[in-house]
């Protein structure tokens, strides 16, 4: 069985990402949507986190956040919201796939990948290219044409605190092309 092995870094600030089962295109449909943003604000409200950005894309999501001085659970964070989100998601939509005998084991729905991709961010240039590589994602799965096309990230939020020009489109794009976490 792996080891895993996590970074914890009180106060930290921190890149994820998450992926649904087998990766099931769920996440965008309006009703998933809703779920997800309501187990989000419900697990903020009793394990504050700050969200810095953050893409939505079908089978995955990327975010930066950052916790509270003192605080390094961010594991408790992400279960809680996968934990509302199965619930509700499991009402309202259906189990999604098959259980295979480790989740009927486990007693687990398969709507979410076990685990998730943490990443703690250790300067500036670091959370620059997350950053980036966040707001970027949708173009380099050719959902859209342009970061500000896709409807489901904070980008149109920095463009208007003016972080972003509207037509960015990926900068240094072999900066992003390292950055390669999927």
């Amino acid at each position: 069985m792996p080891n895993y092995h996590r970074n914890l870094v009180e106060g930290g600030t921190y890149f994820f990402t998450v992926v649904t089962y087998q990766r099931r295109h769920i996440l965008t449909h309006p009703t998933a949507r809703k779920i997800l943003h309501q187990a989000w604000e419900l697990t903020n409200e009793r394990h504050p986190f700050q969200t810095l950005a953050i893409c939505l894309l079908p089978d995955h999501i990327h975010c930066i956040w950052k916790l509270p001085d003192g605080d390094v659970d961010y594991s408790t964070r992400w279960k809680e919201i996968k934990r509302h989100f199965t619930l509700d998601y499991s009402k309202q939509i259906g189990p999604g796939e098959e259980r295979n005998s480790s989740h009927l084991k486990q007693k687990e729905a398969a709507i979410w990948q076990r685990r998730f991709w943490e990443h703690t961010l250790e300067d500036e240039d670091d959370f620059d290219a997350h950053f980036d590589y966040i707001h970027y994602n949708p173009v380099k799965h050719e959902y859209v044409d342009n970061p500000s096309a896709w409807q489901w990230s904070t980008f149109r939020r920095y463009v208007k605190e003016g972080i972003y020009d509207n037509q960015w489109c990926g900068g240094d794009i072999g900066k992003l092309d390292r950055l390669d976490f999927e």
